[in-house]
């Protein structure tokens, strides 16, 4: 009687087992093209000078000294410090910039406001190819800052479109009712932003900063313009592409390079996902 009753429920765990492989067969497919590739970096970054030239995938010695040599290279710790401060600075000014304009298209009522954000969204559509050639100009010739990333960071402390926009699309969700019961109670508008505003929209704040301080991080393009010329400005972006050419047999440091570059990134959005995730799904409740 015991194996009569344990078969059909061995059977049953089989299928109930084919079939969540069945429902989440997408997901699980999806997942694997996105870690393998990272498995793939992690491992080959241990691997030796000569093993890494092969195509064993699975290390026959963990050279963990790799990521010292890498970190020992000469400019590593100067790309970090001016990845560091252009990501961070720039993230900070976008925040101080951004906020206020978000919060007057989403809670004022003045004329000229349509055509506010009518301007805001059509600098989001126009690419940053298109300005590059004058904004270079305007910064080489009038205030000769080329070689340095004060051409990057200085115009975010003016505002950034897409952040403003999406500020402005969850601050719309924040009832009015709030804020009309804090002015009865003689608060200004500033107050309102600070005291108020600003903890109800934490979600949207967070999710703004992270997607500016990635964008800085991994921004090639921007300084690839303004400090090529430089090698004490380059950022981890621009001389992880250095660095390459310079080890280009050397596939074990360029990918711990690769994974020291890539890991704050990392490391910040798996404890920030909660508030990402969050601010970026309630962003889009009303238009």
């Amino acid at each position: 009687m015991n194996g009569r009753r344990a078969t059909p429920s061995r059977a049953a765990n089989r299928r109930a087992a084919l079939s969540w492989v069945a429902t989440h067969a997408v997901a699980i497919a999806a997942t694997l093209i996105f870690v393998l590739p990272f498995v793939f970096v992690l491992l080959t970054s241990v691997m030796s000078d000569r093993q890494a030239l092969t195509s064993e995938l699975w290390p026959s010695e963990w050279h963990w000294g790799n990521y010292l040599s890498v970190w020992r290279t000469p400019g590593f710790l100067t790309w970090w410090r001016n990845t560091l401060l252009y990501a961070g600075l720039g993230t900070a000014l976008t925040l101080a910039s951004s906020i206020p304009v978000a919060y007057a298209l989403a809670k004022f009522r003045f004329r000229g406001r349509k055509v506010a954000l009518l301007a805001v969204i059509s600098m989001m559509m126009l690419p940053p190819q298109v300005t590059i050639i004058p904004m270079y100009l305007v910064w080489a010739k009038q205030f000769h800052l080329t070689g340095s990333l004060w051409p990057l960071i200085v115009p975010l402390a003016f505002g950034d479109a897409f952040s403003i926009f999406l500020l402005r699309q969850f601050l719309l969700t924040i009832p009015t009712e709030y804020l009309e019961a804090a002015r009865l109670d003689g608060c200004g508008d500033l107050r309102i932003l600070l005291r108020i505003v600003l903890p109800m929209a934490k979600p949207a704040v967070a999710a703004v900063a992270l997607f500016q301080f990635f964008y800085c991080w991994n921004d090639y393009f921007g300084p690839q313009i303004y400090a090529s010329e430089n090698p004490a400005a380059w950022t981890l972006s621009y001389g992880l592409e250095s660095f390459k050419g310079a080890h280009h047999t050397n596939w074990n440091l360029t990918m711990a390079a690769t994974v020291l570059v890539l890991a704050p990134v990392i490391l910040l959005f798996f404890f920030a996902q909660k508030a990402f995730i969050e601010g970026v799904t309630l962003t889009g409740v009303k238009g």
